[in-house]
């Protein structure tokens, strides 16, 4: 008996469609998201007309259907647009992500349609800026047990108290989708998700924080003093923000993996070429076997990342609303991120050690993608959580 299989090469390759995608996000990154990167990484600038420019290109609301004006495509699509941008500005695709898979898929995915309509369109033409309040001073990896945000009701409004710290896009947010408790002694089970917007009375950024990597996208301490939100803006109801968490930190972890990748690629592209171009003893250093092993290290690494990363984005695809938090999604998105990013940090090593002292310095872009790589084994989850998770899914089966 003969048995046929599936053709390996188109398991693991995009299809013409999804190439293109990616081959057009490329060139628009290289020519309009590159020249800005520098300036950001130097000055922790932030280029206030991106946005807007970015949704005139039609690069935000990818999977929110075009009703609400989005593009209507899959998160596969959103991860290669994500993957094109990490090369040439990763902080500028950091902010692209927050406001694009934290803040914007999860109100398309949570909200109501009357929600949806106030909100969505300007989110996808890039008039507003979006993001998401989870994290706080001391609730980062127990960010639902030990959240101290609250809310109260009070008439046709909510009022929040509490803070949320390292939050990306906070200083230049308009619309924030925030986490708080509606029933503390409740735990877990007693937070609820509201839409708040910057102009609110109670709410203020406390304090712009200065970073490590990622310069220039924009990160945050945020306050909520008496902050009232209509009752209206709560999302998926009273007490019922848990699932909204947890299917977006499925989501973040999937949409992580592609920023560890793009940056991996390009810090791939130029050692080589730094490789090819530097001597040293009367030839280039490419032709030195140790530098050979460290690129041929780094193209397995990148290639193993690129399969992972692109097999968990689309089973990511299937998630259904409320759907995360358990199964083997939530350990394969915790899986994905941790190697991509652990993965990166390798690649990244081996960068800086091929441009030797060149890379050592703060203006050199190698420098500047490799003091990228500690941001993603923190975000999202550190990876010791990841580990738990993974571990947790696969030996209660």
């Amino acid at each position: 008996m003969t048995t046929t299989l599936p053709n390996a090469a188109a398991q693991f390759a995009l299809s013409a469609d999804q190439s293109a995608v990616l081959d057009a996000a490329d060139r628009y990154a290289k020519a309009e998201l590159y020249p800005l990167s520098a300036r950001m990484d130097n000055e922790e600038w932030w280029p206030a007309d991106a946005f807007a420019k970015l949704g005139k290109a039609g690069y935000f609301g990818i999977t929110v259907d075009p009703e609400f004006g989005g593009v209507g495509a899959d998160l596969m699509t959103s991860g290669l647009i994500l993957q094109a941008f990490s090369r040439w500005n990763h902080a500028l695709a950091l902010s692209w992500v927050a406001h694009e898979n934290l803040c914007l898929n999860n109100i398309y995915r949570n909200a109501n349609d009357a929600q949806r309509r106030k909100y969505l369109p300007g989110l996808c033409d890039g008039s507003l800026t979006g993001t998401l309040g989870l994290t706080e001073p001391g609730a980062g990896s127990d960010a639902l047990g030990s959240m101290r945000t609250t809310a109260r009701r009070d008439g046709d409004h909510y009022v929040l108290n509490g803070g949320k710290i390292y939050i990306t896009n906070g200083p230049v947010a308009d619309v924030l989708l925030v986490y708080a408790k509606t029933n503390p002694s409740a735990g877990a089970h007693g937070i609820s998700a509201f839409i708040v917007e910057k102009d609110y009375p109670g709410f203020r950024v406390a304090q712009k924080l200065v970073k490590m990597g990622f310069r220039g996208s924009q990160t945050a301490e945020l306050v909520f003093d008496e902050c009232r939100v209509p009752a209206e803006n709560m999302v998926g109801g009273e007490n019922r923000g848990v699932g909204v968490v947890m299917s977006g930190l499925d989501l973040e972890r999937a949409m992580i993996a592609p920023i560890c990748l793009g940056i991996a690629e390009r810090a791939l592209e130029i050692s080589i070429d730094y490789a090819r171009t530097r001597k040293q003893f009367g030839k280039a250093i490419a032709e030195f076997q140790m530098v050979q092993s460290r690129v041929a290290e780094m193209y397995v690494m990148v290639e193993t990342m690129r399969s992972f990363t692109y097999r968990v984005l689309m089973e990511a695809n299937e998630l259904e609303v409320g759907g995360g938090g358990r199964g083997s999604i939530h350990a394969l998105t915790a899986a994905s991120v941790m190697y991509a990013a652990d993965t990166m940090n390798r690649v990244l090593d081996h960068a800086v050690q091929i441009h030797g002292g060149s890379g050592y310095i703060w203006e050199a872009e190698i420098n500047r993608l490799f003091r990228s790589t500690k941001l993603l084994e923190i975000g999202a989850g550190t990876t010791e959580v990841r580990k738990l998770i993974i571990a947790g899914e696969i030996l209660k089966s």
